[in-house]
């Protein structure tokens, strides 16, 4: 289960993923759950994705199909 904190960064990310000011807490509990992950552009710049299962998780807490 998700903390209120760790639920809000995964929405940031899925807003915003190029954020700097994300809690290193929640995001390191973000990654460990495989919610979300780092990916590297062409552009070199390390951007955060929501993963499929960050994707369904956040389809299925706000009833969205």
């Amino acid at each position: 289960m998700l903390s209120p904190h760790e639920f809000a960064t995964l929405m940031l990310v899925k807003e915003t993923p190029d954020r700097d000011d994300l809690n290193p807490a929640d995001l390191d509990a973000l990654l460990e759950y495989r919610l979300v992950a780092f990916e590297k552009p062409t552009s070199g710049c390390r951007c955060l994705n929501l993963t499929d299962q960050g994707n369904f998780f956040l389809r299925a807490a706000t009833g969205q199909n």
